[in-house]
């Protein structure tokens, strides 16, 4: 059934891009949330009595930015929002923990207000802790509140899966540049030469580099003669689609980078270029790598000295090149030391700040490194605070999530008593989840802001859902600063909602079209915000208005000053992250400046642009970006030298002869949960142990049988898949599964269950630098399923 004209013209309103067609569908433009590549879609929907359902999802050749690309993960948004398992309201755990039930949201604030300001009040801010996932970054919501809830509880038991991926590359940055976000990534387009260090961005299209359609971006660069090179342990698909491969041993990378290095000194190869005046401590580079030779090299990282030499020259004498590294590089023991070599080489080669090279992009929002005076600031500080039992240090202001357990478990002063997560599952992401679940069932209290009662929520007394993404508008906050190109974009929700008794529309819509059956959604932002006011005493079901109001004009006193009702009387937005993005845009690079620039950015204009404004193509940001103490970009950052005292003890060593595990990525999964959208399980088994032919003959085993894991942490079995694309001794399995948990309610994903690798991972190997997890590079056997006794 249609809807009448008023109708329609008011949902098309409230939902962005929509024009209606003959047969009543409508089409809208939207930005996928499911991954970093961020890629604009066409989300073609039907109304009729029941709702509004999507029939086609499809890329939108109109985006500036992704220009039509599409994967399967944005199509499996439909399946997101029909899946039978996304909760729609909030879930309590029964007092047998048999199950739980559907409550409503106020009776979920009423018992979240009687049990935790109590359990604060008795045992500390210290004895709560908070984790956060990385879907967070994918929601301005999630993103610009939590450090609501996170003030109000004054813990210091931060946690977050920054330190299961890329904790090692932000910490550099921040040392080098003063500013953790201040994260330059490839500019392909224009490059000769890419480098590709243990990233697979033909899957992932970039990580810390929103690039959708790299595939498109490096046939390109291939075709007007450009080369790629990829070194990995995997003949991976990035691999299958470069010029040249180069099978690296796990873990060898910081060996690899330090004999290039090496290189680089040792034959003349430096040009600092355009950077001359803007860096410190080359001399204090130069004596780090002079031990470091490629021949010394060689053995640890796999890779012969006249091939690193080769490689190094190549680099250098490339007029156009960059080096990328990623995941493979971080998630090692030394992974801070990778990050902070893969980018002063680019600096020591002239390939930064340049066409061509590493470069930075320039949020049109939030872009912290354009806040403040250009040059000396304050720099970045790590080890303010140390966990409790480990005594890791802080960075970012966060403690390792591996450290998560030994907290919950240990008692004393400070032992952690209840915990709220959000957007995250560690039991399946971070190493030896088993002892992890265990806690978890210890803890007094437990909250879990989650679509899913996965294999964390499960221990949950409390499951908090978000909406469908679907239902929610849409601006990348995090992933703008880390994009190929500038823009701006926004979108609309898709599917009408109607208000719950704590909401009220941002945009003072009157609402929309919705059966009653349907529950009404909580924006997350409403939620932090909430549990944010019970820890601060406010009744559960005060007015979030005012509250919300305060902290505005509070952030706006400290920025403007007297300035701040006018600009707050100016602001786009009736309430919630609207707001605050209306700021952050006027007041960004490109922004308005609240009417000093008429023709500059400002949320109204965003949102009249249905598929984005472009900001064009990276631009040179040396020395306006830098924030560190000495104005300079740090070539030489002291925690980073001292720690390269334990690669050279480690290279006294001989390399070892043990079979290694590695991850991979699939292009069908990001998260676990996504392993619960039919659109993504359908098809092949892919959680497969990869193994190289030689292996497996050693082993006795052929291609399709289960073989056995196993390490002084555990074992595991999973199928093989014989693989000459693997180096040999190196082993493969992909992360995120494991649904074969009790108490889970994710019905697809338990059909194909996997197997969790991080069964075979110790919980306290860490690069101590930046409280990374090491989840590469570790020793295994490997042998035949045999069946249990």
């Amino acid at each position: 059934m249609a809807l009448d004209a008023t109708a329609d013209h008011a949902a098309q309103a409230a939902c962005g891009d929509a024009a209606a067609s003959s047969d009543h569908e409508q089409s809208h433009f939207r930005i996928c949330p499911l991954c970093e590549a961020c890629c604009g879609l066409e989300i073609r929907t039907r109304d009729n009595p029941s709702g509004r359902s999507v029939v086609s999802i499809r890329g939108e050749a109109r985006d500036p930015f992704s220009g039509g690309f599409l994967c399967p993960k944005g199509v499996a948004l439909k399946d997101l929002h029909e899946d039978p398992d996304r909760l729609r309201q909030p879930m309590k755990r029964r007092a047998d923990r048999s199950g739980f039930d559907p409550i409503s949201w106020d009776q979920a604030f009423a018992e979240i207000a009687e049990r935790l300001p109590a359990l604060r009040e008795r045992h500390g801010p210290d004895a709560i802790a908070l984790t956060i996932g990385n879907p967070a970054s994918h929601k301005i919501g999630l993103f610009s509140y939590f450090p609501h809830l996170a003030r109000a509880l004054g813990t210091r038991n931060l946690f977050s899966a920054s330190t299961l991926d890329q904790m090692p590359k932000q910490l550099a940055c921040g040392l080098m540049y003063g500013h953790w976000l201040s994260v330059p990534v490839p500019d392909l387009p224009r490059t000769d030469l890419m480098i590709v260090l243990g990233a697979n961005p033909m899957v992932s299209n970039g990580s810390l580099w929103t690039s959708p359609d790299y595939r498109g971006k490096a046939k390109a660069m291939r075709a007007r003669g450009g080369r790629i090179v990829v070194i990995d342990p995997r003949r991976s698909e990035t691999a299958q689609a470069a010029d040249e491969h180069l099978a690296i041993r796990p873990g060898g990378d910081v060996y690899l980078l330090l004999g290039l290095l090496h290189t680089l000194f040792d034959e003349g190869l430096v040009n600092l270029g355009k950077l001359a005046d803007h860096v410190e401590g080359l001399d204090a580079l130069r004596a780090a790598a002079t031990d470091f030779p490629p021949e010394r090299c060689a053995a640890h990282c796999g890779i012969d000295a006249d091939t690193q030499r080769r490689l190094a020259r190549e680099f250098a004498t490339t007029e156009r090149a960059v080096l990328y590294g990623r995941i493979g590089t971080c998630t090692q023991r030394f992974g801070s030391i990778n990050s902070w070599l893969i980018d002063a080489l680019n600096i020591l080669t002239g390939h930064f700040d340049v066409e061509g090279g590493l470069m930075f992009p320039k949020a049109a929002a939030f872009a912290a490194n354009t806040l403040g005076r250009p040059g000396r600031g304050k720099g970045v500080s790590t080890g303010r605070r140390h966990s409790r039992v480990s005594r890791a240090p802080e960075v970012m202001g966060e403690l390792p999530i591996s450290c998560l357990a030994e907290e919950i478990e240990t008692p004393g002063e400070g032992q952690v008593q209840a915990l709220i997560t959000i957007a995250c599952n560690p039991v399946l992401s971070s190493p030896n989840g088993e002892r992890l679940a265990r806690a978890l069932d210890s803890l007094d209290f437990m909250v879990s802001l989650d679509p899913y009662i996965n294999e964390t929520s499960r221990h949950a007394d409390l499951v908090l859902p978000p909406p469908s993404p679907l239902e929610d508008w849409h601006y990348d906050m995090v992933f703008a600063q880390l994009s190929w190109r500038n823009h701006a974009r926004w979108s609309d929700a898709v599917i009408p909602t109607r208000r719950s008794a704590d909401t009220a529309d941002e945009h003072g819509d009157p609402g929309h079209r919705i059966t009653d059956a349907a529950p009404a959604p909580h924006p997350e932002w409403r939620t932090l915000l909430r549990l944010a006011s019970i820890v601060n005493g406010v009744p559960h079901d005060a007015d979030l208005g005012p509250i919300d109001d305060a902290a505005l004009m509070a952030e706006l006193k400290r920025q403007a000053g007297d300035r701040a009702e006018a600009i707050f009387a100016m602001l786009d937005g009736d309430e919630g992250p609207a707001r605050w993005l209306d700021l952050g845009l006027r007041a960004g690079p490109y922004g308005d400046g609240f009417g000093a620039r008429p023709d500059g950015l400002s949320l109204k204009k965003v949102r009249a642009a249905p598929h984005g404004i472009d900001l064009g193509e990276l631009q040179p940001r040396v020395p306006e970006l830098l924030r560190t103490a000495s104005g300079r970009i740090e070539l030489a950052p002291a925690p980073l030298l001292e720690d390269l005292a334990h690669v050279a003890s480690a290279l006294r060593l001989p390399p070892g002869d043990e079979l290694l595990l590695i991850g991979r990525r699939e292009t069908r999964s990001n998260n676990s949960w996504m392993h619960n959208l039919p659109v993504l399980a359908k098809g092949r088994d892919r959680c497969t142990l990869l193994v190289h032919p030689d292996d497996a003959a050693r082993a006795g085993l052929a291609d399709g049988e289960p073989a056995r894991l196993s390490n002084a942490r555990g074992s595991l079995i999973a199928p093989i898949s014989i693989s000459a694309d693997m180096r040999p001794g190196v082993v493969s399995l992909p992360h995120g599964w494991g649904h074969d948990l009790a108490g889970s309610r994710l019905g697809v994903a338990a059909q194909h269950p996997g197997v969790n690798m991080n069964r075979l991972l110790d919980e306290e190997a860490r690069d101590p630098v930046s409280g990374t997890s090491v989840l590469s590079g570790i020793p295994v056997r490997l042998s035949a399923a045999t069946p249990p006794l």
